[in-house]
C-alpha cells in the first residue's frame, strides 16, 4: 500500500525539528497516519489528504499546539509540518505503543481484560474527557476508533485530537460516528458540544462494559433493511434504551444481543442506573445527562468493590442494593456463594477489606486521583487472621472507638479492623462496617 509519502524523506516542521517518514501505518477519510523518526525518537505523523486539509483545519491545530495536552492519556498535536495553503499538510504526535489495543479487539475476544482493569480503563477514559470540558473543548467525535486501553492495566490513550474544538464553536466537518451520535445530531437539531460528548461517552462506555449498543434490541432486530431512515428512527426520533424501565419494546433478544443480556446482570445496580438515567432521561434532555463525576464516584467503587468467588478465583462485584435487602453474592460463573468482607466507607467510596486491598487519595479526599496509594490492608505478622490498615500517606490519621477514645495514626504505622470504629482522615472520615 502506498502512500502520499515516501519511505527515507524528511519533513521540516514549523518548529524547526526534521522528521524521517519511516512507514505508512495506516489511513482514514481525513488522511494518512506515518511511523516518523526524530532524534532515534519516533513518533506518529498524521498527513492531510488535500481536500481535508483545510484552513480551518490548520486554525485548529495551531490552537490545540499552543494550549496543549488535557492530560498524558491524549495522543495530542504537538508539532506542525505546513508549508502554504493549498497544500497538504500534517501534524505530529505521540506514537501508541503496541501493548495498546481497541474496544473491538476486546468485542472479537482479541483480549479478555479483567473486571478491575475494565473498570479502571473505564475511570481513565471518563477522567480525560473530563479534563478536556474542563479546558472548554468538545471533542465531537467519541467512538471506538479513538480510544485505545492497555487490557494488562487500564490504562487509556485518546487518539484522533485533531477535530477537537471550543466547546459550542462549529468550525469542523466532523460531527460524529453513526450509532454513537447523540438523537439531536442524528435529526439535525443541534451541532457538537460538551453535552452531545457527554451522550457518546455513555455510548462508549455501554459498549465496553456490556458488549452492545445500548439502543439495539428487539425494535433493531425487526429491521430488514438497516438504511438511513432506519437508522434515523432507531438512533434519533424514536430510540429506546434496551432496558427502559417503562418501555419495554425494545429488550435484547435471545440469540441475537446475547452480550447485553449475559453482561447487564453482572454489574451492580449503581452502574445500571447511571446507564438507565443516560438513556432514558438523557436520550432528550441533553442538559440532565449523567456528567463525568458520576461515571468517577462509580468506576471508582468498581475498582475497590471487586472480590474473588473462592471457587473459581473469578470476580465478582460487590452490590450495595443486593446486600442492603439481604441477598447473597453468588458467583456469574460457579453460582457458589461469595462472602462479602467488611467495608470502609469513607464519602462516597466504599473498599472491601481484603488482602491487597489499598486505599487511594480519592478515596479519603474526593479529588479523584485513583493512582496515589495512602493506605493498605495488611495482616497482623504474629496473627494472619487479624487485619489492618497502613497509613501509606505522608499525613497522620486519627482512630475513633466506638467510646469516643481517640488515638493517633502516624504515617507509616498500623492499625487493627474492627467494626464501628472510624479514621479521621482529614478531610473525611471512614466507618468499618
Amino acid at each position: 500500500m502506498e502512500g502520499q509519502l515516501k519511505p527515507g524523506a524528511y519533513l521540516t516542521s514549523e518548529s524547526a525539528n526534521q522528521y524521517k517518514v519511516i512507514s505508512l501505518l495506516g489511513a482514514g477519510g481525513q488522511g494518512e497516519v506515518y511511523d516518523v523518526e526524530l532524534d532515534d525518537q519516533h513518533y506518529a505523523l498524521k498527513w492531510y489528504f488535500k481536500h481535508t486539509a483545510t484552513s480551518e483545519q490548520k486554525a485548529i491545530l495551531d490552537n490545540l499546539v499552543v494550549k496543549g495536552m488535557p492530560d498524558t492519556s491524549f495522543l495530542w498535536p504537538q508539532d506542525l509540518i505546513f508549508k502554504t495553503h493549498g497544500e497538504p499538510f500534517g501534524y505530529i504526535m505521540p506514537l501508541r505503543p503496541k501493548n495498546y489495543k481497541s474496544i473491538v479487539d476486546m468485542m472479537k475476544r482479541r483480549v479478555e481484560p479483567t473486571f478491575y482493569a475494565l473498570s479502571r480503563a473505564a475511570y481513565n477514559l471518563t477522567k480525560g474527557y473530563q479534563k478536556l470540558h474542563s479546558m472548554g473543548y468538545s471533542y465531537r467525535d467519541i467512538s471506538f476508533g479513538n480510544l485505545f486501553f492497555d487490557p494488562a492495566n487500564g490504562d487509556v490513550l485518546i487518539c484522533d485530537n485533531d477535530n477537537v474544538s471550543a466547546n459550542g464553536i462549529d468550525n469542523s466537518s466532523i460531527y460524529g460516528t453513526p450509532r454513537f451520535m447523540a438523537p439531536e445530531i442524528v435529526v439535525g437539531k443541534a451541532k457538537p458540544s460538551r453535552n452531545t460528548d457527554l451522550y457518546s461517552l455513555a455510548v462508549l462506555l455501554f459498549y465496553m462494559f456490556m458488549m452492545g449498543h445500548p439502543l439495539e434490541g428487539k425494535l433493531e432486530s425487526e429491521i430488514k433493511c438497516m438504511d438511513i431512515h432506519a437508522m434515523n428512527k432507531l438512533y434519533g426520533t424514536h430510540p429506546v434504551f434496551a432496558y427502559d424501565p417503562i418501555d419495554k419494546s425494545n429488550r435484547p433478544v435471545r440469540g441475537y444481543q446475547d452480550n447485553v443480556l449475559i453482561y447487564w446482570e453482572l454489574y451492580p445496580q449503581t452502574l445500571r442506573e447511571l446507564f438507565m438515567a443516560s438513556f432514558t432521561v438523557g436520550l432528550n434532555s441533553p442538559n440532565r445527562r449523567i456528567t463525568e463525576k458520576q461515571w468517577l464516584d462509580t468506576f471508582a467503587n468498581l475498582m475497590t468493590c471487586i472480590v474473588l468467588c473462592p471457587k473459581c478465583n473469578l470476580e465478582v462485584f460487590f452490590d450495595e442494593v443486593k446486600s442492603a435487602a439481604g441477598t447473597a453474592h453468588t458467583c456469574w460463573n460457579c453460582k457458589s456463594t461469595v462472602a462479602i468482607p467488611a467495608s470502609l466507607v469513607v464519602g462516597k467510596s466504599r473498599i472491601l477489606l481484603q488482602k491487597g486491598a489499598k486505599l487511594h487519595s480519592h478515596n479519603i479526599c474526593e479529588d479523584y486521583d485513583m493512582n496515589t496509594v495512602v493506605g493498605k490492608v495488611v495482616q497482623n505478622p504474629n496473627n494472619p487472621n487479624l487485619w489492618g490498615i497502613k497509613n501509606a500517606s505522608k499525613d497522620n490519621w486519627t482512630y475513633i472507638k466506638p467510646d469516643g477514645r481517640q488515638i493517633p495514626i502516624a504515617a507509616g504505622t498500623s492499625v487493627g479492623l474492627a467494626k464501628n470504629v472510624k479514621i479521621n482522615f482529614g478531610q473525611l472520615t471512614g466507618e468499618f462496617k
